[in-house]
Protein backbone atom coordinates (compact mmCIF):
# COMPACT_ATOMS: atom_id res chain seq x y z
CA UNK A 1 0.00 0.00 0.00
CA UNK A 2 1.82 3.08 -1.23
CA UNK A 3 1.46 6.65 -0.08
CA UNK A 4 -0.74 7.29 -3.05
CA UNK A 5 -2.81 4.19 -2.66
CA UNK A 6 -3.77 5.01 0.90
CA UNK A 7 -4.56 8.60 0.17
CA UNK A 8 -6.42 7.63 -2.96
CA UNK A 9 -4.02 9.63 -5.07
CA UNK A 10 -2.83 6.95 -7.35
CA UNK A 11 -2.23 7.78 -10.99
CA UNK A 12 -4.87 10.21 -12.26
CA UNK A 13 -6.03 9.88 -15.84
CA UNK A 14 -7.64 11.29 -18.81
CA UNK A 15 -8.40 14.29 -20.98
CA UNK A 16 -10.31 17.48 -20.49
CA UNK A 17 -11.97 20.48 -22.02
CA UNK A 18 -10.18 23.74 -21.35
CA UNK A 19 -12.66 26.43 -22.36
CA UNK A 20 -15.84 24.40 -22.29
CA UNK A 21 -15.22 22.95 -18.86
CA UNK A 22 -13.95 26.00 -17.04
CA UNK A 23 -17.49 26.96 -16.10
CA UNK A 24 -18.46 23.37 -15.38
CA UNK A 25 -15.67 22.98 -12.87
CA UNK A 26 -16.03 26.31 -11.13
CA UNK A 27 -19.64 27.35 -11.59
CA UNK A 28 -22.21 25.16 -9.83
CA UNK A 29 -24.88 26.51 -12.17
CA UNK A 30 -22.96 25.74 -15.35
CA UNK A 31 -23.40 22.73 -17.60
CA UNK A 32 -21.05 19.83 -18.14
CA UNK A 33 -19.16 19.71 -21.42
CA UNK A 34 -21.15 16.72 -22.62
CA UNK A 35 -24.59 17.81 -21.43
CA UNK A 36 -25.32 19.90 -24.55
CA UNK A 37 -25.24 16.80 -26.73
CA UNK A 38 -21.56 17.11 -27.65
CA UNK A 39 -20.45 13.57 -27.16
CA UNK A 40 -16.81 14.41 -27.81
CA UNK A 41 -16.42 16.16 -24.43
CA UNK A 42 -17.11 15.08 -20.87
CA UNK A 43 -16.49 16.11 -17.27
CA UNK A 44 -16.36 13.65 -14.37
CA UNK A 45 -16.08 14.22 -10.65
CA UNK A 46 -13.39 12.51 -8.61
CA UNK A 47 -12.49 12.67 -4.93
CA UNK A 48 -8.73 13.18 -4.94
CA UNK A 49 -5.97 14.62 -7.06
CA UNK A 50 -2.43 13.33 -7.54
CA UNK A 51 0.61 14.77 -5.83
CA UNK A 52 2.55 14.68 -9.09
CA UNK A 53 2.05 13.73 -12.72
CA UNK A 54 5.53 12.26 -13.09
CA UNK A 55 5.93 8.48 -13.49
CA UNK A 56 9.31 8.89 -11.86
CA UNK A 57 7.50 9.84 -8.63
CA UNK A 58 4.81 7.17 -8.82
CA UNK A 59 2.22 8.48 -11.27
CA UNK A 60 0.97 5.70 -13.56
CA UNK A 61 2.77 2.92 -11.75
CA UNK A 62 -0.36 0.73 -11.80
CA UNK A 63 -1.41 1.54 -15.35
CA UNK A 64 -4.23 3.65 -16.85
CA UNK A 65 -2.30 6.90 -16.62
CA UNK A 66 -3.61 8.05 -20.04
CA UNK A 67 -0.85 10.65 -20.40
CA UNK A 68 1.66 7.82 -20.60
CA UNK A 69 1.91 4.15 -21.50
CA UNK A 70 3.75 1.26 -19.89
CA UNK A 71 5.43 -1.61 -21.65
CA UNK A 72 2.32 -3.62 -20.77
CA UNK A 73 -1.23 -2.73 -19.72
CA UNK A 74 -4.21 -4.47 -18.13
CA UNK A 75 -7.24 -5.28 -20.23
CA UNK A 76 -10.84 -5.32 -19.02
CA UNK A 77 -10.30 -8.72 -17.38
CA UNK A 78 -7.11 -7.55 -15.65
CA UNK A 79 -4.97 -9.69 -17.93
CA UNK A 80 -1.70 -8.29 -19.20
CA UNK A 81 -1.60 -7.13 -22.80
CA UNK A 82 1.12 -5.40 -24.86
CA UNK A 83 1.27 -1.61 -24.89
CA UNK A 84 4.63 -0.02 -25.73
CA UNK A 85 5.95 -3.56 -26.05
CA UNK A 86 4.84 -5.61 -29.05
CA UNK A 87 4.19 -8.73 -26.98
CA UNK A 88 4.38 -10.12 -23.46
CA UNK A 89 7.99 -10.56 -22.33
CA UNK A 90 10.20 -13.52 -23.03
CA UNK A 91 11.14 -14.91 -19.62
CA UNK A 92 14.22 -17.05 -19.00
CA UNK A 93 13.79 -20.54 -17.56
CA UNK A 94 15.14 -19.41 -14.18
CA UNK A 95 12.77 -16.42 -14.06
CA UNK A 96 15.65 -13.98 -13.76
CA UNK A 97 15.60 -12.29 -17.18
CA UNK A 98 12.71 -10.53 -18.95
CA UNK A 99 13.14 -9.39 -22.54
CA UNK A 100 10.74 -6.94 -24.23
CA UNK A 101 10.53 -6.02 -27.89
CA UNK A 102 9.28 -2.45 -28.33
CA UNK A 103 6.67 -1.04 -30.65
CA UNK A 104 8.19 0.93 -33.53
CA UNK A 105 7.03 4.32 -34.74
CA UNK A 106 5.77 5.53 -31.35
CA UNK A 107 6.32 9.20 -30.52
CA UNK A 108 5.87 11.30 -27.42
CA UNK A 109 3.24 14.01 -27.64
CA UNK A 110 5.98 16.56 -28.45
CA UNK A 111 6.82 14.58 -31.59
CA UNK A 112 10.08 13.07 -30.34
CA UNK A 113 10.53 9.31 -30.88
CA UNK A 114 10.15 6.75 -28.11
CA UNK A 115 12.90 4.17 -27.75
CA UNK A 116 14.52 1.69 -25.38
CA UNK A 117 16.61 4.41 -23.77
CA UNK A 118 13.44 5.99 -22.34
CA UNK A 119 12.56 2.69 -20.66
CA UNK A 120 16.03 2.33 -19.17
CA UNK A 121 15.99 5.94 -17.98
CA UNK A 122 12.59 5.54 -16.31
CA UNK A 123 13.40 2.40 -14.33
CA UNK A 124 16.88 3.51 -13.30
CA UNK A 125 15.56 6.87 -12.14
CA UNK A 126 12.80 5.26 -10.07
CA UNK A 127 15.42 3.06 -8.38
CA UNK A 128 17.73 5.99 -7.65
CA UNK A 129 17.60 6.72 -3.88
CA UNK A 130 17.59 10.44 -4.70
CA UNK A 131 14.20 10.07 -6.37
CA UNK A 132 11.27 10.68 -4.01
CA UNK A 133 9.24 7.68 -5.14
CA UNK A 134 7.40 6.05 -2.21
CA UNK A 135 6.93 2.83 -4.19
CA UNK A 136 10.59 2.12 -4.90
CA UNK A 137 10.51 -1.13 -2.93
CA UNK A 138 8.03 -2.49 -5.47
CA UNK A 139 11.01 -2.81 -7.83
CA UNK A 140 13.33 -4.27 -5.22
CA UNK A 141 13.83 -7.39 -7.34
CA UNK A 142 15.25 -5.42 -10.27
CA UNK A 143 19.04 -5.69 -10.54
CA UNK A 144 19.63 -4.09 -13.94
CA UNK A 145 17.85 -2.83 -17.03
CA UNK A 146 19.60 -2.27 -20.33
CA UNK A 147 18.79 -1.37 -23.92
CA UNK A 148 19.75 -3.64 -26.79
CA UNK A 149 19.51 -1.38 -29.80
CA UNK A 150 16.53 0.96 -30.17
CA UNK A 151 13.76 -1.60 -29.80
CA UNK A 152 14.75 -4.17 -27.16
CA UNK A 153 14.94 -3.89 -23.37
CA UNK A 154 16.33 -6.56 -21.05
CA UNK A 155 15.57 -6.65 -17.32
CA UNK A 156 17.76 -8.72 -14.99
CA UNK A 157 16.44 -9.62 -11.55
CA UNK A 158 18.17 -10.29 -8.23
CA UNK A 159 15.75 -13.09 -7.46
CA UNK A 160 12.83 -14.75 -9.31
CA UNK A 161 10.05 -12.26 -8.54
CA UNK A 162 6.87 -13.92 -9.81
CA UNK A 163 4.76 -10.79 -10.54
CA UNK A 164 7.52 -8.77 -12.25
CA UNK A 165 5.67 -8.54 -15.57
CA UNK A 166 2.78 -6.82 -13.75
CA UNK A 167 5.24 -4.19 -12.55
CA UNK A 168 6.01 -3.26 -16.15
CA UNK A 169 2.71 -1.43 -16.56
CA UNK A 170 4.79 1.41 -15.04
CA UNK A 171 4.40 4.54 -17.18
CA UNK A 172 7.45 5.48 -19.28
CA UNK A 173 8.88 9.01 -19.11
CA UNK A 174 10.81 10.77 -21.92
CA UNK A 175 14.51 10.96 -21.18
CA UNK A 176 15.00 13.96 -23.45
CA UNK A 177 12.81 16.07 -21.14
CA UNK A 178 12.87 14.58 -17.65
CA UNK A 179 16.63 13.95 -17.54
CA UNK A 180 17.29 17.67 -17.91
CA UNK A 181 15.35 18.63 -14.78
CA UNK A 182 15.36 18.03 -11.07
CA UNK A 183 13.48 14.75 -10.85
CA UNK A 184 11.61 15.77 -7.69
CA UNK A 185 10.73 19.40 -8.39
CA UNK A 186 11.15 20.05 -12.11
CA UNK A 187 8.43 21.30 -14.44
CA UNK A 188 7.87 17.76 -15.72
CA UNK A 189 6.13 16.87 -12.45
CA UNK A 190 3.22 19.19 -13.33
CA UNK A 191 3.57 19.57 -17.13
CA UNK A 192 4.30 16.07 -18.35
CA UNK A 193 4.84 14.76 -21.87
CA UNK A 194 4.06 11.14 -22.66
CA UNK A 195 3.08 8.63 -25.33
CA UNK A 196 -0.48 8.13 -24.07
CA UNK A 197 -3.86 8.83 -25.65
CA UNK A 198 -4.31 12.15 -23.86
CA UNK A 199 -2.30 15.35 -23.39
CA UNK A 200 -2.49 17.56 -20.32
CA UNK A 201 -3.76 21.06 -21.12
CA UNK A 202 -4.27 22.43 -17.63
CA UNK A 203 -3.93 21.44 -13.99
CA UNK A 204 -5.71 23.86 -11.69
CA UNK A 205 -4.75 22.36 -8.36
CA UNK A 206 -7.67 21.65 -6.11
CA UNK A 207 -10.08 22.26 -8.98
CA UNK A 208 -9.55 20.19 -12.13
CA UNK A 209 -7.29 18.24 -14.46
CA UNK A 210 -7.97 19.04 -18.12
CA UNK A 211 -6.75 17.04 -21.09
CA UNK A 212 -7.21 16.79 -24.84
CA UNK A 213 -6.98 13.79 -27.13
CA UNK A 214 -3.56 13.02 -28.59
CA UNK A 215 -4.14 13.16 -32.36
CA UNK A 216 -0.98 11.15 -33.08
CA UNK A 217 -1.57 8.42 -30.49
CA UNK A 218 -0.16 5.12 -31.73
CA UNK A 219 -3.38 3.35 -30.76
CA UNK A 220 -5.56 5.75 -32.75
CA UNK A 221 -6.90 9.19 -31.85
CA UNK A 222 -9.67 8.96 -29.20
CA UNK A 223 -13.25 9.90 -30.14
CA UNK A 224 -13.70 11.72 -26.82
CA UNK A 225 -11.62 14.76 -27.67
CA UNK A 226 -11.82 16.63 -24.38
CA UNK A 227 -12.09 15.25 -20.88
CA UNK A 228 -11.90 16.97 -17.51
CA UNK A 229 -11.63 15.45 -14.09
CA UNK A 230 -13.16 17.86 -11.59
CA UNK A 231 -11.59 17.45 -8.16
CA UNK A 232 -14.47 17.49 -5.66
CA UNK A 233 -13.50 16.05 -2.32
CA UNK A 234 -16.91 16.22 -0.68
CA UNK A 235 -19.23 13.35 -1.61
CA UNK A 236 -22.41 15.40 -1.19
CA UNK A 237 -21.11 18.21 -3.39
CA UNK A 238 -20.12 15.71 -6.07
CA UNK A 239 -23.65 14.29 -6.11
CA UNK A 240 -25.19 17.78 -6.23
CA UNK A 241 -22.97 18.82 -9.13
CA UNK A 242 -23.90 15.66 -11.04
CA UNK A 243 -27.60 16.26 -10.47
CA UNK A 244 -27.37 19.91 -11.57
CA UNK A 245 -25.64 19.05 -14.84
CA UNK A 246 -22.16 20.30 -13.93
CA UNK A 247 -20.80 16.78 -14.29
CA UNK A 248 -21.29 13.97 -16.77
CA UNK A 249 -20.24 11.33 -14.27
CA UNK A 250 -18.93 10.83 -10.74
CA UNK A 251 -17.85 8.28 -8.19
CA UNK A 252 -20.35 8.23 -5.32
CA UNK A 253 -20.91 6.31 -2.08
CA UNK A 254 -23.84 3.85 -2.19
CA UNK A 255 -26.39 6.04 -0.43
CA UNK A 256 -25.81 8.93 -2.84
CA UNK A 257 -25.60 6.73 -5.95
CA UNK A 258 -29.01 5.33 -5.03
CA UNK A 259 -30.52 8.78 -5.59
CA UNK A 260 -29.95 8.42 -9.35
CA UNK A 261 -31.49 4.95 -9.64
CA UNK A 262 -34.61 6.16 -11.42
CA UNK A 263 -32.93 8.74 -13.66
CA UNK A 264 -33.37 7.43 -17.25
CA UNK A 265 -30.57 9.67 -18.54
CA UNK A 266 -27.94 8.09 -16.30
CA UNK A 267 -26.43 4.65 -15.77
CA UNK A 268 -24.82 3.28 -12.64
CA UNK A 269 -21.69 1.15 -12.95
CA UNK A 270 -20.50 -1.07 -10.12
CA UNK A 271 -16.90 -2.23 -9.97
CA UNK A 272 -15.62 -4.96 -7.69
CA UNK A 273 -12.45 -3.87 -5.95
CA UNK A 274 -9.59 -4.65 -3.64
CA UNK A 275 -10.35 -1.33 -1.92
CA UNK A 276 -10.58 -1.73 1.85
CA UNK A 277 -11.19 0.50 4.84
CA UNK A 278 -9.09 -0.16 7.89
CA UNK A 279 -8.20 1.43 11.21
CA UNK A 280 -4.49 1.83 11.87
CA UNK A 281 -3.48 0.88 15.41
CA UNK A 282 -0.06 2.46 15.98
CA UNK A 283 2.37 0.49 18.10
CA UNK A 284 3.70 3.78 19.52
CA UNK A 285 0.46 4.51 21.37
CA UNK A 286 0.13 3.18 24.91
CA UNK A 287 -3.35 1.79 24.22
CA UNK A 288 -3.28 0.69 20.58
CA UNK A 289 0.23 -0.64 21.09
CA UNK A 290 -1.18 -3.34 23.37
CA UNK A 291 -1.75 -6.55 21.38
CA UNK A 292 -4.67 -7.47 23.66
CA UNK A 293 -6.46 -4.24 22.76
CA UNK A 294 -5.89 -4.85 19.07
CA UNK A 295 -7.16 -8.43 19.31
CA UNK A 296 -10.23 -7.32 21.25
CA UNK A 297 -11.11 -4.61 18.76
CA UNK A 298 -10.65 -7.07 15.91
CA UNK A 299 -13.60 -9.15 17.13
CA UNK A 300 -15.62 -6.37 18.75
CA UNK A 301 -16.25 -4.75 15.38
CA UNK A 302 -19.44 -5.73 13.54
CA UNK A 303 -18.26 -5.88 9.94
CA UNK A 304 -21.46 -7.35 8.49
CA UNK A 305 -23.54 -4.49 9.85
CA UNK A 306 -21.11 -2.01 8.30
CA UNK A 307 -21.54 -3.69 4.92
CA UNK A 308 -25.33 -3.77 5.24
CA UNK A 309 -25.90 -0.31 6.68
CA UNK A 310 -22.98 1.85 5.50
CA UNK A 311 -22.33 0.22 2.13
CA UNK A 312 -25.95 -0.85 1.61
CA UNK A 313 -24.63 -4.24 0.55
CA UNK A 314 -22.12 -2.88 -1.98
CA UNK A 315 -19.12 -4.64 -0.49
CA UNK A 316 -18.07 -7.38 1.91
CA UNK A 317 -16.43 -7.79 5.33
CA UNK A 318 -12.65 -7.37 5.35
CA UNK A 319 -10.31 -9.42 7.53
CA UNK A 320 -7.10 -8.21 5.93
CA UNK A 321 -5.93 -6.65 2.68
CA UNK A 322 -6.92 -9.75 0.68
CA UNK A 323 -10.64 -9.92 -0.22
CA UNK A 324 -12.45 -13.07 0.83
CA UNK A 325 -13.21 -13.97 -2.81
CA UNK A 326 -9.56 -13.75 -3.87
CA UNK A 327 -7.74 -17.02 -4.57
CA UNK A 328 -5.04 -15.74 -2.21
CA UNK A 329 -7.39 -15.42 0.77
CA UNK A 330 -6.46 -17.73 3.67
CA UNK A 331 -9.62 -19.63 4.55
CA UNK A 332 -10.30 -19.77 8.26
CA UNK A 333 -9.01 -16.27 9.01
CA UNK A 334 -12.50 -14.76 9.03
CA UNK A 335 -13.28 -13.16 12.41
CA UNK A 336 -16.81 -13.39 13.74
CA UNK A 337 -18.36 -10.54 15.69
CA UNK A 338 -17.83 -11.58 19.34
CA UNK A 339 -18.36 -8.78 21.86
CA UNK A 340 -18.22 -11.16 24.84
CA UNK A 341 -14.93 -12.55 23.55
CA UNK A 342 -13.52 -9.03 23.17
CA UNK A 343 -14.44 -8.17 26.76
CA UNK A 344 -12.84 -11.39 27.99
CA UNK A 345 -9.56 -10.61 26.20
CA UNK A 346 -9.44 -7.17 27.79
CA UNK A 347 -10.34 -8.52 31.23
CA UNK A 348 -7.57 -11.10 31.11
CA UNK A 349 -5.05 -8.50 29.94
CA UNK A 350 -5.76 -6.30 32.95
CA UNK A 351 -7.97 -3.70 31.27
CA UNK A 352 -10.74 -3.31 33.88
CA UNK A 353 -13.91 -1.22 33.44
CA UNK A 354 -13.78 2.17 35.14
CA UNK A 355 -16.70 4.10 36.70
CA UNK A 356 -17.75 5.47 33.29
CA UNK A 357 -17.40 2.13 31.54
CA UNK A 358 -14.07 2.96 29.91
CA UNK A 359 -11.42 0.41 30.79
CA UNK A 360 -8.27 1.29 32.69
CA UNK A 361 -4.94 -0.49 33.13
CA UNK A 362 -2.13 0.79 35.35
CA UNK A 363 -3.75 4.22 35.39
CA UNK A 364 -4.06 4.37 31.59
CA UNK A 365 -7.53 4.84 30.13
CA UNK A 366 -8.41 2.73 27.09
CA UNK A 367 -9.01 5.66 24.79
CA UNK A 368 -7.45 7.02 21.61
CA UNK A 369 -8.28 9.39 18.73
CA UNK A 370 -9.36 8.13 15.31
CA UNK A 371 -8.88 10.48 12.38
CA UNK A 372 -10.78 10.35 9.11
CA UNK A 373 -10.56 12.47 5.97
CA UNK A 374 -12.99 15.40 6.05
CA UNK A 375 -15.70 15.26 3.38
CA UNK A 376 -15.39 11.51 2.90
CA UNK A 377 -18.74 10.15 4.08
CA UNK A 378 -17.69 6.51 3.86
CA UNK A 379 -14.68 7.05 6.08
CA UNK A 380 -16.68 9.12 8.51
CA UNK A 381 -19.43 6.51 8.72
CA UNK A 382 -16.90 3.70 9.17
CA UNK A 383 -15.13 5.68 11.89
CA UNK A 384 -18.36 6.36 13.79
CA UNK A 385 -19.46 2.71 13.56
CA UNK A 386 -16.04 1.55 14.75
CA UNK A 387 -16.15 3.91 17.72
CA UNK A 388 -19.63 2.67 18.61
CA UNK A 389 -18.52 -0.97 18.55
CA UNK A 390 -15.37 -0.20 20.54
CA UNK A 391 -17.38 1.61 23.21
CA UNK A 392 -19.42 -1.55 23.83
CA UNK A 393 -16.17 -3.33 24.68
CA UNK A 394 -15.07 -0.51 27.02
CA UNK A 395 -12.69 1.32 24.66
CA UNK A 396 -13.30 5.03 24.03
CA UNK A 397 -12.52 6.12 20.48
CA UNK A 398 -12.76 9.83 19.70
CA UNK A 399 -13.43 10.41 15.99
CA UNK A 400 -12.03 13.53 14.37
CA UNK A 401 -12.13 14.76 10.77
CA UNK A 402 -9.23 16.56 9.16
CA UNK A 403 -7.19 17.05 6.00
CA UNK A 404 -4.14 14.92 5.26
CA UNK A 405 -1.99 17.89 6.20
CA UNK A 406 -3.49 17.68 9.69
CA UNK A 407 -3.55 13.89 9.91
CA UNK A 408 -0.12 12.96 8.55
CA UNK A 409 2.01 14.42 11.37
CA UNK A 410 -0.10 12.48 13.90
CA UNK A 411 0.03 9.05 12.26
CA UNK A 412 2.80 7.63 14.45
CA UNK A 413 0.62 7.73 17.56
CA UNK A 414 -2.96 8.38 16.39
CA UNK A 415 -5.27 5.91 14.66
CA UNK A 416 -6.45 6.71 11.14
CA UNK A 417 -9.41 5.45 9.11
CA UNK A 418 -7.31 4.54 6.09
CA UNK A 419 -7.87 2.87 2.76
CA UNK A 420 -5.79 0.79 0.39
CA UNK A 421 -5.92 -2.12 -1.97
CA UNK A 422 -4.30 -3.30 -5.19
CA UNK A 423 -5.57 -6.09 -7.46
CA UNK A 424 -3.27 -8.84 -8.55
CA UNK A 425 -0.38 -10.24 -6.63
CA UNK A 426 -0.49 -10.31 -2.80
CA UNK A 427 2.96 -8.76 -2.63
CA UNK A 428 1.58 -5.52 -4.03
CA UNK A 429 -0.34 -4.59 -0.91
CA UNK A 430 1.02 -6.65 1.92
CA UNK A 431 4.68 -5.70 1.69
CA UNK A 432 4.15 -1.95 1.86
CA UNK A 433 1.39 -2.31 4.44
CA UNK A 434 3.14 -4.63 6.91
CA UNK A 435 6.91 -4.64 6.44
CA UNK A 436 8.41 -3.38 9.70
CA UNK A 437 11.26 -1.50 8.01
CA UNK A 438 8.68 0.70 6.26
CA UNK A 439 7.11 1.99 9.49
CA UNK A 440 7.19 5.77 9.30
CA UNK A 441 7.92 5.75 5.55
CA UNK A 442 5.20 8.16 4.51
CA UNK A 443 1.91 6.31 4.16
CA UNK A 444 3.54 2.89 4.06
CA UNK A 445 2.99 0.76 7.21
CA UNK A 446 1.02 3.53 8.89
CA UNK A 447 0.57 1.40 12.02
CA UNK A 448 4.32 0.88 12.44
CA UNK A 449 3.48 -2.83 12.52
CA UNK A 450 6.44 -4.94 13.67
CA UNK A 451 6.15 -8.72 13.41
CA UNK A 452 9.27 -10.73 12.60
CA UNK A 453 7.27 -13.74 11.41
CA UNK A 454 5.38 -11.52 8.99
CA UNK A 455 8.60 -9.85 7.83
CA UNK A 456 10.11 -13.22 6.94
CA UNK A 457 6.95 -14.43 5.20
CA UNK A 458 6.78 -11.23 3.13
CA UNK A 459 10.36 -11.73 1.98
CA UNK A 460 9.75 -15.43 1.27
CA UNK A 461 6.66 -14.58 -0.77
CA UNK A 462 8.38 -12.09 -3.02
CA UNK A 463 11.65 -14.00 -3.49
CA UNK A 464 10.32 -17.16 -5.10
CA UNK A 465 8.19 -18.03 -8.10
CA UNK A 466 7.16 -21.38 -6.62
CA UNK A 467 3.35 -21.10 -6.24
CA UNK A 468 3.23 -23.55 -3.32
CA UNK A 469 5.85 -21.64 -1.35
CA UNK A 470 4.21 -18.33 -2.16
CA UNK A 471 0.81 -19.49 -0.96
CA UNK A 472 2.35 -20.77 2.28
CA UNK A 473 4.04 -17.42 2.84
CA UNK A 474 0.91 -15.32 2.38
CA UNK A 475 -1.18 -17.74 4.41
CA UNK A 476 1.33 -17.18 7.21
CA UNK A 477 0.92 -13.42 6.93
CA UNK A 478 -2.86 -13.59 7.15
CA UNK A 479 -2.86 -16.00 10.08
CA UNK A 480 -0.39 -13.81 11.97
CA UNK A 481 -2.79 -10.89 11.54
CA UNK A 482 -5.34 -12.89 13.51
CA UNK A 483 -2.90 -13.37 16.39
CA UNK A 484 -1.49 -9.86 16.29
CA UNK A 485 -3.54 -7.41 14.20
CA UNK A 486 -1.81 -4.11 13.57
CA UNK A 487 -4.94 -2.86 11.88
CA UNK A 488 -8.65 -3.49 12.25
CA UNK A 489 -9.81 -4.23 8.72
CA UNK A 490 -13.47 -3.34 8.27
CA UNK A 491 -14.86 -3.66 4.76
CA UNK A 492 -13.96 -4.15 1.12
CA UNK A 493 -15.92 -1.61 -0.90
CA UNK A 494 -17.50 -1.92 -4.33
CA UNK A 495 -17.06 1.33 -6.26
CA UNK A 496 -20.18 2.92 -7.70
CA UNK A 497 -20.17 5.39 -10.58
CA UNK A 498 -23.10 7.30 -12.06
CA UNK A 499 -22.58 8.48 -15.65
CA UNK A 500 -24.71 10.23 -18.27
CA UNK A 501 -25.85 7.65 -20.82
CA UNK A 502 -24.43 9.28 -23.94
CA UNK A 503 -21.47 7.05 -24.85
CA UNK A 504 -20.89 3.44 -25.82
CA UNK A 505 -17.92 1.36 -24.70
CA UNK A 506 -18.06 1.99 -20.96
CA UNK A 507 -17.03 -0.83 -18.63
CA UNK A 508 -15.19 -1.37 -15.37
CA UNK A 509 -12.17 -3.38 -14.25
CA UNK A 510 -11.41 -4.94 -10.89
CA UNK A 511 -10.23 -1.80 -9.20
CA UNK A 512 -7.61 -0.69 -6.69
CA UNK A 513 -8.11 1.93 -4.03
CA UNK A 514 -7.91 5.04 -6.17
CA UNK A 515 -11.33 6.68 -5.96
CA UNK A 516 -12.03 6.91 -9.68
CA UNK A 517 -8.73 8.48 -10.67
CA UNK A 518 -7.29 5.83 -12.95
CA UNK A 519 -10.24 3.47 -12.72
CA UNK A 520 -13.98 3.88 -13.04
CA UNK A 521 -15.93 3.54 -16.32
CA UNK A 522 -13.40 6.01 -17.79
CA UNK A 523 -10.46 3.62 -17.44
CA UNK A 524 -10.78 3.12 -21.22
CA UNK A 525 -12.18 6.52 -22.21
CA UNK A 526 -9.96 6.54 -25.30
CA UNK A 527 -12.22 3.77 -26.65
CA UNK A 528 -15.55 5.44 -25.94
CA UNK A 529 -17.75 6.34 -28.91
CA UNK A 530 -20.47 9.01 -28.68
CA UNK A 531 -24.06 7.87 -29.07
CA UNK A 532 -26.42 9.59 -31.50
CA UNK A 533 -27.03 13.15 -30.24
CA UNK A 534 -30.81 12.50 -30.20
CA UNK A 535 -30.29 9.87 -27.54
Amino acid sequence: MTARSIRGVAAATLAGALALTAAACSNPGGSAAGSDGRGDSAVVGIAYEPDSLSPLLGYGKDGNSKIFDGLLAFDGSMKLRPALATALPQVSADGMTYTYKLRKGVTFSDGKPFSAKDVVFTYKTVLDPKTNNPSRTELDALKDVRAVGEDTVVFTLKYPYAPFAERTVLAIAPEHIAAKQDVNTGAFTTRPVGTGPYILTDWSKGEKLSFKANPTYWGGAPKVKKFTMAIIKDDDVRATRLRSGDLDGAILPPNLAAGFKNDPAKKTYAATTYDYRTVTLPTHHRVTGDTAVRRALDIAVDRRTMVDQILEGAGKPAYGPVPTDSPWFAKGTERRHDLAGARKILDEAGWKPGPDGVRVKNGVRAEFPLWYLSGDKLRQDHALAYASDAKKAGVAVKTQGGTWEVIEPRMKTDAVLAGGGSPGDPDFDQYLLLKSSLGGDGFNNMAWYDNKTVDKALEDGRRTNDPVKRRAAYDTVQRELVKNPGYTFLTHIDHLYVVNDRWDGLSTQTEPHDHGLAAGPWWNVERWTPKDAKK
